[in-house]
């Protein structure tokens, strides 16, 4: 396990080689590390503002190879979204480096855990939450297919469909309290009626009656869920969530 001066030391690190490389003219730290929420289990996350006309991969294979031979490194993973690649490197003391990088029109603040460290950037904007119509169709679906999956003598599926059904309600839930949906970041601070009812949902074993009683109570956190959101749509949904949750009868 790193020790918060190990993370502190490679991040002030990190930090200077951005300020040296030429490829780089702005960085931020972004996540808890900016807003000084840090834990001991907390990573390391670094923009960084490519300079115009910069070649995105070179640079990108270029903190890779310096990462690598410096600290070690297990593993690295891609995660893109729009133009902007995350590098997330694993560490062999398990820290987590996080770098995103950024073309340089589009390196902004996405929201309040951004702490800028030099450069420009563009205009802050803030991170569009998930949509709600498109959470509750995603539940009804996993829904449906937990019912099927149960009925093929699938138990195994069924579990895995009723994580999904209950993470798309527990955004739901969180949206509607004003929590940060994204990654469930929010659902610690939930109110605790609402994650004791979840709690309760949650299945107990592979055994079929179980499996059919935990699909129950998570179709009846449905219609709640969109209850409190569209009352039309819960009555629409009234029907065919009823079908699923009281099959077989």
């Amino acid at each position: 396990m790193f020790t918060v001066e190990q993370r502190e030391l490679i991040r002030d690190e990190l930090i200077a080689l951005a300020r040296s490389d030429t490829s780089i003219v702005g960085a931020a730290l972004v996540g808890s590390s900016a807003t000084n929420l840090q834990d001991d289990f907390s990573d390391i996350d670094l923009a960084l503002q490519l300079a115009p006309g910069a070649d995105e991969s070179l640079v990108v294979e270029r903190w890779t190879h310096h990462i690598s031979k410096t600290y070690g490194l297990a593993h690295h993973l891609d995660v893109l979204a729009g133009s902007t690649r995350y590098r997330v490197f694993l560490l062999p003391e398990s820290l987590q480096i996080d770098i995103s990088f950024w073309a340089n029109d589009v390196f902004a603040a996405k929201g309040d855990r951004f702490r800028l460290l030099f450069g420009t950037p563009s205009e802050s904007s803030s991170a569009v939450p998930p949509s709600p119509d498109r959470l509750i169709g995603m539940a009804w679906l996993y829904a449906l297919h937990v019912r099927s999956s149960i009925a093929r003598n699938e138990p195994w599926h069924a579990l895995t469909l009723l994580d999904d059904l209950r993470d798309h309600l527990l955004m739901l839930a969180c949206i509607r309290h004003g929590l940060n949906a994204h990654e469930l970041r929010g659902v610690d601070h939930l109110p605790v009626d609402i994650l004791t009812r979840f709690a309760d949902a949650r299945t107990r074993s592979l055994e079929t009656p179980e499996l059919r009683r935990s699909l129950r109570s998570h179709a009846e956190l449905l219609l709640d869920e969109v209850a409190m959101i569209d009352r039309d749509l819960a009555v629409a949904l009234t029907a065919p969530i009823y079908a699923i949750k009281d099959y077989p009868s």
